[in-house]
């Protein structure tokens, strides 16, 4: 049978299935859930400072989840590695207890602080944190018209002096790029984008599971699909076990560039306490001269 018979009957068998009908009435249901949770307002004050603090600025925008320490770290690391860019942590936790904890590293700092509104897909980490950064998209880089603005993961540490907005003089994004088949997105924890290239468009940084993408694959169709691929600047990225002799799988570590990814998430969870020494052991020169530059 030729390759394009077996899609036909491939096709047809989804038909039969009514897999088509239940991932459009799905779809439509998150793009609903999606526009429902962007009215709501934020659980903190502030919202037009944070707009007229990043009007015409690099913004560095951080989706924070239940993790003081990680955010500590990070924000001192940003402030040192990459001066130039206002840096925005977006409160995403669950719990009132966490939230005032990354609020107190905020105001420690000094650094712009929202707390999202109640997030309505609490236990799907990937779909809470892609609806919190439509949330950001429309009511604080839209509104606040920033030069050029970035997300990435609380767990993402720069090691080394860097300016991610740099190559966005030659291209209108940059980031950690993921391929899947024919296509590709921007991963959701490292992504960067010229605002003036992207204004005017509809973003998802939503999930597209029907078609294997990711948080930030929601914007194929809006955005990565009119982008020729080979022809942009991205970091290198490898993943590499946290210690000698493990499995990646079972304690990963992701280098995007000279930023240093923890991954949380990933790995066996009896592993995660040694992870994290690791991940403090490697930074602790970087934050001392962080601490040192600072005073």
């Amino acid at each position: 049978m030729s390759i394009a018979a077996e899609k036909r009957k491939d096709t047809l068998r989804a038909w039969l299935r009514l897999r088509p009908l239940i991932h459009c009435l799905k779809s439509a249901r998150y793009k609903i859930v999606d526009e429902i949770y962007r009215r709501r307002a934020p659980r903190s004050a502030g919202l037009t400072v944070i707009r007229d603090s990043l009007r015409n600025k690099k913004a560095i925008v951080t989706i924070a989840f239940s993790d003081p320490q990680s955010l500590d770290w990070q924000v001192s690391l940003i402030r040192f590695y990459v001066p130039d860019a206002v840096h925005l942590v977006v409160d995403n936790s669950t719990e009132d207890v966490d939230a005032e904890a990354l609020r107190a590293v905020a105001e420690r700092h000094r650094v712009l602080y929202v707390r999202l509104p109640e997030n309505p897909w609490i236990g799907r980490p990937s779909r809470s944190h892609g609806i919190a950064m439509n949330w950001v998209w429309h009511n604080v880089i839209r509104p606040g018209a920033p030069e050029a603005f970035g997300f990435v993961d609380d767990d993402l540490f720069p090691t080394a002096m860097d300016d991610p907005f740099a190559p966005l003089a030659r291209q209108d994004i940059y980031g950690a790029v993921r391929d899947v088949g024919s296509r590709w997105f921007l991963w959701a924890g490292f992504c960067f984008f010229s605002y003036g290239a992207v204004s005017d468009k509809q973003l998802d940084f939503g999930q597209d599971w029907f078609i294997g993408l990711d948080t930030g694959g929601g914007n194929w169709s809006k955005l990565y699909c009119k982008i020729d691929r080979a022809r942009l600047t991205v970091p290198h990225v490898e993943f590499v076990p946290f210690r000698a002799g493990l499995e990646v799988a079972d304690g990963p570590l992701q280098w995007c560039g000279s930023w240093l990814h923890e991954i949380g998430l990933m790995g066996k969870p009896e592993l995660v306490g040694d992870k994290r020494q690791v991940v403090a052991n490697i930074l602790a020169p970087h934050l001392a001269a962080a601490s040192l530059s600072a005073r």
